[in-house]
């Protein structure tokens, strides 16, 4: 009885923290733009003794969705969800692989049928599953008229591919319009770069989040991220808490932006 009543007594104290600190953000300067490397997903599900690292997918899946859930409620007007790798998908088993493309269809497919949100896919469909694409592009037609929260999954996304396949497009429409090579040289920047990212038309990440302690970008956004701040939470993906969040924007908006400086 009394450790029920100390568990409701942290949950009372959580919930106020939480909520404090989401009044102390309505004074701050928001991220427009956050992205999330979720990690630690496999390593929660062998810590719990599961015989699979399906269980830790699932569970980073559910809350990926609650942590859109708060971004959408905090005002945050894009978010960008790494879920897939294109390295992923030769360094993972197959049946490890196989699980995590029903978990991924699942999800965009659940996210497209909640609030207001539009969901994209981000990334090459070369290499995905048919079963993927098919759901990704279902997610995309069935939200792409919505103005609430935009929600990028960046599945089979690597960000080295991802400038490649910007500058073979950028090659391509010259060649198609007749221009010579020194008309491309000329016109070569990086903002026509950016137009031809996958997430051409859209800001920069403004902030990027990634779980599980690991202080790397693993080939997301390399790009997009140049001018971005960083945050890194211990909690493993299924572990991340809405303080976690809060905290995160909470370091962003006390930070002095340099922008290279």
């Amino acid at each position: 009885m009394q450790k029920r009543e100390r568990s409701t007594g942290r949950g009372i104290l959580y919930r106020l923290y939480a909520n404090r600190l989401q009044r102390e953000l309505e004074q701050m300067t928001l991220p427009h733009h956050v992205a999330m490397i979720i990690d630690g997903n496999r390593r929660w599900a062998k810590q719990l003794g599961y015989e699979t690292a399906a269980h830790g997918h699932r569970a980073g899946a559910a809350k990926m969705r609650e942590f859109l859930e708060w971004c959408d409620d905090l005002g945050i007007q894009v978010v960008t969800l790494y879920l897939l790798s294109a390295d992923n998908l030769g360094n993972r088993s197959d049946t490890e692989l196989s699980d995590l493309v029903e978990i991924i269809a699942d999800l965009a497919d659940e996210l497209s049928r909640y609030r207001d949100w539009r969901v994209q896919h981000v990334g090459s469909r070369d290499g995905l599953p048919e079963p993927l694409v098919a759901a990704l592009e279902a997610a995309e037609a069935r939200t792409a008229g919505r103005t609430g929260l935009h929600v990028n999954l960046a599945v089979g996304y690597g960000g080295r591919r991802e400038i490649t396949d910007a500058m073979r497009s950028i090659v391509a429409s010259h060649h198609a319009e007749g221009r010579s090579l020194e008309d491309l040289a000329e016109s070569l920047t990086p903002d026509l770069i950016g137009e031809h990212l996958y997430t051409g038309g859209q800001p920069d990440p403004d902030l990027v989040i990634r779980t599980s302690g690991e202080q790397r970008l693993s080939d997301f956004m390399l790009w997009q991220a140049a001018h971005s701040e960083f945050y890194f939470v211990e909690a493993l993906g299924p572990d991340l808490r809405r303080v976690d969040f809060l905290r995160a924007v909470r370091d962003f908006s006390s930070r002095h932006r340099r922008f290279g400086g």
